[in-house]
């Protein structure tokens, strides 16, 4: 796969499975396809369900510049906040540079940055981690216990991580989704979830009091296991972002467009 096309494969990957993330959240979620603008917004406090990413290849300085401040407007026609996501190699090279100088003239900062990941690496072998053991998320205190781990490692209040778990079937019962337990505590959480024949990696996170330890990795590893033989897949993905990005190749993911995260100013 040509690395522009490991890029498109992330972007659309993104679409696909927010589609599903935030119409299991909210019925009513705005999810549409616009010219170069795909809208994934569940408007709830979980601010990683309101999501708007641009979707061209090769958008020069131009297209860049009013898709934008169309984002922007569509951002702040919402109640609650979210990010745009920006997908750096889909940008015409000559244009990448003044994204930046773009965003702010739209109403827009820079919230942090990430990297787009995939690799043929299916199956994995089930992981074992000396001070774990690892339990299927299958009820509400298990989607709590998950959501708050998101919470503190990304500085949400607990009760947003709530709101964007808190109910959900899909999480129970379509997502491989995995907490791991030191001492019978949840510390660590990984799912993963098939999307158009590949299993997509989605939040997963550590107890900032517990990192360092392995625990990412090893519980990344048995959600992707778990999938893999679930539904036979090969190939998977994934978004990291910078924090994260270092454990994701020991498992045989590759980077490819580097991701910025936009919110309103």
């Amino acid at each position: 796969m040509t690395p522009l096309a490991a890029s498109v494969e992330s972007m659309e990957q993104l679409a696909t499975v927010w589609r599903h993330m935030v119409l299991d959240r909210n019925a009513d979620a705005d999810v549409r396809d616009l010219p170069g603008i795909a809208v994934r917004w569940a408007d709830c406090h979980f601010a990683f369900w309101n999501c708007v990413t641009l979707t061209e290849v090769g958008a020069d300085a131009a297209v860049v510049e009013r898709r934008l401040a169309e984002a922007a407007d569509i951002m702040r026609s919402k109640e609650h906040p979210g990010f745009l996501w920006v997908f750096e190699d889909l940008v015409d090279a000559g244009a990448r540079a003044g994204v930046p100088a773009a965003a702010e003239r739209a109403g827009l900062s820079h919230a942090f940055a990430g990297t787009g990941m995939a690799g043929d690496l299916l199956p994995v072998p089930e992981p074992v981690h000396p001070e774990l053991t690892f339990v299927r998320v299958g009820n509400e205190e298990h989607l709590r216990a998950y959501a708050d781990l998101n919470s503190r490692a990304y500085g949400f209040p607990l009760e947003h991580g709530r709101d964007g778990l808190a109910g959900s079937v899909l999480w129970k019962e379509t997502v491989h989704a995995y907490l791991g337990l030191r001492d019978g505590v949840p510390v660590t959480c990984a799912g993963a979830v098939e999307a158009d024949g590949r299993l997509f990696v989605v939040l997963v996170a550590t107890d900032p009091r517990w990192e360092r330890r392995g625990y990412g990795e090893a519980v990344t590893r048995k959600a992707l296991h778990e999938g893999a033989r679930a539904g036979g897949l090969t190939r998977a993905t994934l978004h990291a972002t910078a924090a994260g990005a270092p454990v994701y190749p020991r498992i045989g993911f590759a980077p490819n467009s580097p991701l910025h995260f936009y919110r309103l100013r």
